[in-house]
């Protein structure tokens, strides 16, 4: 589903004559991807992620979440949005790291975004809801640079639009195909402390999922639900111990939601021969264990947004996309699924899709066991 959206996306994009990275005027001593003519067959991985400029400025810009550019999640999946538009489109590009890394302070992610603002920026992406401070403290020292806050909200500055998604429904869809798989038994392991909206609703959209299809199926599933160890979204050694205890006392999968906790699940789950859920990209290259992913369309919500900017002028407020704009879902590129089908999912998406199928978004809802789901019983 994301995937035909995103060639359709693709297909509408003017294909201009491009300067090697990009273009919009710069140069690289870096060749042209091999794309046969046809921009719309390039992969991400063709484009070059360093794109240098003749002048030494960049149009469009990206200041990282915590961790790498490459995280296999977040980060990697919002710079193949901005490259990609930027190759399709005939603009300059470039990446800025906070310094620290994981550490980045809120003071790194100022002098990145004030760098990339001094380099020529006409637009700046910045995914992560730990942009905000920085966003606060430099959008309105330059109200002609445009800030698409990714995964953010309208913070009510003229120059910064916050997009969002409907988490819920993609935490749904994941819930709901583990249970109509065969799981009885499933988990899920948050990010945030339970303070996070975003994984706030991921969870709930999960829980609502498990507990739709278990009704349908006429059963009571069992549910472990857990925000410890993951206030930093970051691995560790005691969050895979606990997994690692679900596992051995009988749980089956468990949705893994928040940044690199993920390496933690699908340490503990490949130990046990049990099965994870991945969260925003489709993780399934990460580990065998991974069952499938409930996403975002990271890299079709920034071009939508970079379009939206160069088409249409500044853009501020807030921007939710959801499964109405084919911007959350399952991936089926890589079904591994073997009791419920790519045509049977579709056509749960497509009930989602049009309204039938309504899920609640309450983003306080931190702890399913008190939303009075009947058909999961939530133990410790």
């Amino acid at each position: 589903m994301l995937k035909k959206f995103l060639a359709l996306t693709l297909a509408a994009i003017l294909a201009l004559s491009l300067a090697a990275c990009g273009g919009g005027g710069g140069g690289s001593d870096e060749p042209e991807p091999d794309d046969g003519g046809d921009k719309a067959a390039v992969t991400y991985d063709d484009i070059d992620d360093n794109c240098e400029s003749e002048d030494g400025t960049y149009q469009i810009a990206m200041v990282t979440d915590v961790g790498q550019l490459k995280d296999g999640s977040f980060n990697q999946f919002t710079w193949n949005g901005c490259k990609m538009y930027a190759y399709q489109n005939g603009k300059t590009y470039k990446y800025y790291q906070p310094a620290n890394g994981s550490n980045a302070t809120d003071d790194d992610r100022i002098k990145a975004m004030t760098d990339a603002c001094d380099a020529g920026a006409e637009v700046i992406v910045t995914p992560g809801f730990l942009q905000a401070t920085a966003l606060e403290a430099v959008a309105p020292k330059y109200p002609e640079v445009q800030f698409i806050f990714i995964d953010g909200w309208d913070m009510g500055l003229d120059n910064v639009l916050g997009v969002s998604y409907q988490e819920e429904q993609a935490g749904y869809l994941a819930g709901y195909a583990a249970v109509m798989e065969g799981y009885t038994k499933l988990g899920f392991s948050g990010g945030g402390g339970g303070a996070n909206p975003a994984c706030i609703r991921y969870g709930y959209g999960y829980a609502q999922g498990v507990n739709d299809a278990a009704a349908a199926k006429g059963e009571t599933v069992e549910m472990r639900y857990s925000w410890d160890y993951g206030s930093t979204f970051s691995a560790s050694d005691d969050l895979q111990a606990m997994l690692a205890g679900w596992f051995n006392a009988g749980t089956e999968i468990v949705f893994m939601c928040g940044g690199t906790m993920f390496n933690s699940g699908a340490a503990a789950a490949e130990a046990a021969d049990a099965a994870i859920i991945g969260v925003d990209v489709d993780q399934s290259n990460q580990s065998d264990a991974v069952v499938t992913s409930a996403m975002k369309g990271l890299d079709q919500s920034v071009m939508i947004s970079l379009g939206n900017y160069y088409n249409d002028g500044m853009q501020s407020g807030a921007l939710v996309l959801g499964a109405a704009d084919d911007a959350v879902g399952l991936p089926v590129d890589s079904w591994s699924l073997q009791n419920w089908t790519v045509e049977e999912y579709q056509e749960l998406f497509a009930k989602i899709k049009s309204g039938e199928i309504t899920i609640d978004n309450n983003s306080e809802m931190a702890d399913p066991s008190s939303a009075g789901l009947a058909n999961i019983t939530f133990v410790k």
